[in-house]
């Protein structure tokens, strides 16, 4: 029980570094790709950038890990930290340690479940574009026949390819770049997923609470009609008194 109140302290202090940490690595992450004409200086700044932050991240896991009470159950419940952890040296993959861990930062706010959710979906979809654009330009823009050469059309081709929509204006040619659609695709359709959950469960929610009010309402009005019954009878026991 100690173990586990000393975890949530830890991860309660950690929760803004890690998000200051988070943004680094994206802008870390970033610099190369969207100015490939950088000086190697600011080219080996980022990469070691990312390593600090990649460092620190794998750091914070082991932590929470040594002091979780069920270890195997942790490493169970926490697969997407690992997997983040565990694949530092993949290069279309390393925002996926970033938006990993904007997933993790999420998790450990303290907010009400509306907010959470909304917060999740907020950050899945910026973090999903900025992945999803970063990691396709890295990819086609030196293929010969790749019709992604520019940030703006990496991130208009991440927005239809998150929504489905598809124009076909541009699309990835390598196998990489493929996988990196298949993968944003089935990512934009989950996420539509749980947006229409939410709304479905507010609704149901609503739905629900506006029942109880008017169950509630119909108690009172029984009640006050019994009430008004029993007056009644007094009444007319009163009148039929004074009468005799």
């Amino acid at each position: 029980m100690q173990q586990q109140s000393t975890r949530l302290r830890w991860e309660q202090h950690t929760q803004r570094p890690l998000f200051g940490l988070a943004l680094a690595f994206a802008v870390a992450y970033a610099v190369p790709i969207v100015r490939p004409d950088a000086s190697r200086d600011v080219v080996e700044v980022c990469t070691a950038v990312e390593w600090v932050v990649w460092g620190a991240f794998a750091l914070d896991y082991l932590i929470r890990l040594a002091l979780a009470e069920q270890r195997l159950r942790f490493v169970r419940t926490h697969w997407l930290d690992l997997g983040a952890v565990l694949l530092p040296a993949i290069q279309p993959l390393r925002l996926l340690r970033l938006v990993s861990t904007l997933l993790l930062v999420g998790q450990r706010a303290r907010m009400a479940s509306q907010i959470r959710l909304t917060t999740y979906v907020a950050g899945a979809v910026v973090g999903l574009l900025m992945f999803g654009s970063l990691a396709v330009l890295s990819v086609e823009r030196d293929s010969p026949d790749g019709n992604i050469r520019t940030l703006g059309d990496a991130v208009w081709w991440s927005f239809t390819t998150m929504t489905t929509v598809g124009y076909g204006d541009h699309a990835p040619t390598t196998g990489l770049g493929r996988m990196l659609a298949v993968g944003l695709m089935l990512s934009g359709i989950a996420l539509l997923g749980v947006v229409t959950a939410n709304i479905a469960a507010w609704f149901i929610a609503r739905f629900e609470k506006d029942d109880v009010e008017e169950r509630r309402q119909t108690e009172a009005i029984r009640e006050l009609t019994e009430e008004v019954r029993a007056l009644r009878g007094e009444l007319a026991a009163l009148k039929g008194t004074s009468v005799e």
